[in-house]
This record gives structure tokens, C-alpha cells and sequence, in this order.
């Protein structure tokens, strides 16, 4: 009962970290609307937030806690990539003609990959909910409830991008119009924009 207590602890906090309107989970949608390379963007992100809670669960959170320097590099990288994607959105917004759901409107699988990582790793907020709080919060369990734990977290992770990537579908026949696919745009490139604000923001504010 212990073990299976602290699987359903790290689900519930793990979800509660993923589920929000963020980069990645704007990137996930897009891409599963597009139906463009969808497992392989699910398949990573999962993975990655996977590695990422195994790395907490293990210590990494007070390393990552104590380097100060490690945050202010992610944080100003994050930034400016989140200004950079928040600016393609807007562009994207812009042309009508490039707003059409289908593969073909869709990046490249390496361009794919390349953006995913970057929305993973070169997000802060990932080390800080990730691997700091979940990290810490592992240190209640001990032994084989420690690893439910960790493996109840990730397992979140991965229903909610396979779902939210391929439940995207669904909203099909709304994005057959180029409209929504601007609103869809602008809202991501909005989205994009206040994060890399707040990430400045609070960079500026603890130096």
C-alpha cells in the first residue's frame, strides 16, 4: 500500500506541473493538429520530463538548487528562444497562405526534434518543478516507494502529451479554417512572448 500511495502521489504532482498552458504543451498541439511527427514530439517529451524526474528523484535538485550560474544560462537561453518562437508565431499568423492543416505545413522531423529539446531543456521552470520540487518532495518515500513515486510522475507525463498530441485531432474540423489557425497562432505566439517576459523578469529581479 505504501508503494502504490506513492505512485499515486507523484501522478497527481506531475500532473499538476504539466498540465497547464506552457511552450511545450502549445508546441505538442500544433503538432498534433498538424498531425506532424506526432509520436516522435510525444515520445520526447515524455522521455525527456521521464529522465528529468528520475535525475530529481535522485539528488539532482540540490545540485541544480546550488548553481546559480547553471539557472541564469538556462533562463536567458530559454528566453530568448521562447522570443524567437513567439516571433514565428506571429509571422505564421500573418500568412494566410501558410495557415493549412496539413503535413505539409508542418517542420521537418529534424526541425521537429530540435525544437522539442530546446522547449524541454532551455525551459527553467523544468529544472525548478521538475527536478528541484518533485526531486525534494521524493525525499518523504525511501527505497521501492521512492521509484513508485518517480514512476507514477512520469507516467503522467506520458498520457498527458500522447493524449494532448493525438487528442489533438479532434479539433480538426474547427483549424480547417486558416482563421482559427491565426487565433491559434497568435495565442501561441502571446503565450511564447509573456513567458520569455517572466523568465526575464525574474532573472532581472534576483541579480
Amino acid at each position: 500500500m505504501p508503494i502504490f500511495s506513492a505512485a499515486v502521489s507523484g501522478f497527481f504532482l506531475g500532473a499538476s506541473l504539466i498540465i497547464a498552458i506552457g511552450a511545450q504543451n502549445a508546441f505538442i498541439l500544433r503538432q498534433g493538429l498538424l498531425r506532424s511527427h506526432v509520436f516522435i514530439v510525444c515520445l520526447i517529451c515524455a522521455l525527456s520530463d521521464a529522465v528529468l524526474i528520475a535525475a530529481g528523484v535522485a539528488g539532482l535538485g540540490t545540485i541544480v538548487s546550488q548553481s546559480p550560474r547553471l539557472i541564469a544560462v538556462v533562463t536567458i537561453g530559454g528566453a530568448v528562444f521562447l522570443g524567437s518562437y513567439a516571433f514565428l508565431a506571429f509571422r505564421r499568423a500573418m500568412q494566410p497562405h501558410a495557415l493549412q492543416a496539413d503535413a505539409k505545413s508542418g517542420m521537418t522531423l529534424k526541425a521537429a526534434v530540435a525544437t522539442c529539446l530546446a522547449f524541454t531543456f532551455l525551459n527553467p521552470h523544468v529544472y525548478l518543478d521538475t527536478v528541484l520540487l518533485l526531486g525534494s518532495l521524493s525525499a518523504a518515500y525511501q527505497g521501492m516507494a521512492r521509484l513508485a513515486y518517480g514512476a507514477g510522475a512520469a507516467l503522467a507525463s506520458f498520457i498527458w502529451f500522447f493524449g494532448l498530441g493525438y487528442g489533438a485531432r479532434l479539433l480538426q474540423p474547427v483549424f480547417a479554417r486558416p482563421a482559427a489557425w491565426r487565433v491559434l497562432d497568435v495565442i501561441i505566439g502571446i503565450v511564447m512572448s509573456l513567458l520569455a517576459l517572466s523568465l526575464l523578469a525574474r532573472f532581472f529581479s534576483g541579480s
